[in-house]
């Protein structure tokens, strides 16, 4: 494919690693789709930059505003229980859940990704939809501003590109 088929939400993303390009060509619009986001408040300056890359993508693949549900919880490990809250009471097509866990010097960094992981895992089995992870899990704050709309993309963005390829998947 050429490269000048793929582009990036982000405003000036970095050509040389930025991971967040797509083909456009062959992304199915959004137009008829309703999708779910979760975001955890923790770390809120990289959840807020993962929750505009992934709106900003669904509404310039032509998703109706009222069609993107957003809940905020307190922290990564209740994503999944946010999702099962949209899932239940808002029916969406998909949930992306977003969120951002920076390993410390205990074992909760380990717990709270393997909880947050299941979860998803168990979700989208339970409920027959795609429940997709958006969980960054860095060993520094500045891995995480690069996968936030930084020099590697934004994980928002792809989580959101994901979400809209995997209704289409199911709904074929």
């Amino acid at each position: 494919m050429r490269p000048d088929r793929y582009l990036s939400i982000l405003k000036e993303p970095s050509k040389k690693s930025n991971l967040s390009t797509f083909d456009a060509d062959s992304l199915p619009s959004a137009k008829d789709m309703r999708i779910g986001i979760v975001v955890a408040e923790w770390n809120e300056e990289i959840t807020e930059a993962l929750r505009q890359g992934a709106v900003n993508l669904l509404h310039s693949q032509g998703i109706n505003k009222e069609d993107v549900i957003v809940k905020s919880v307190p922290g990564s490990f209740e994503l999944p229980s946010g999702a099962q809250y949209l899932l239940e009471n808002h029916h969406p097509d998909a949930v992306i859940v977003l969120g951002c866990v920076i390993q410390g010097e205990t074992r909760h960094f380990d717990f709270i990704c393997q909880g947050v992981t299941k979860g998803v895992t168990d979700l989208t089995l339970q409920y027959k939809k795609p429940v997709i992870f958006g969980l960054l899990t860095t060993d520094t704050m500045q891995q995480a501003i690069d996968r936030a709309g930084g020099k590697h993309g934004n994980k928002g963005v792809e989580a959101a590109v994901t979400a809209i390829k995997m209704i289409e998947l199911w709904r074929r």
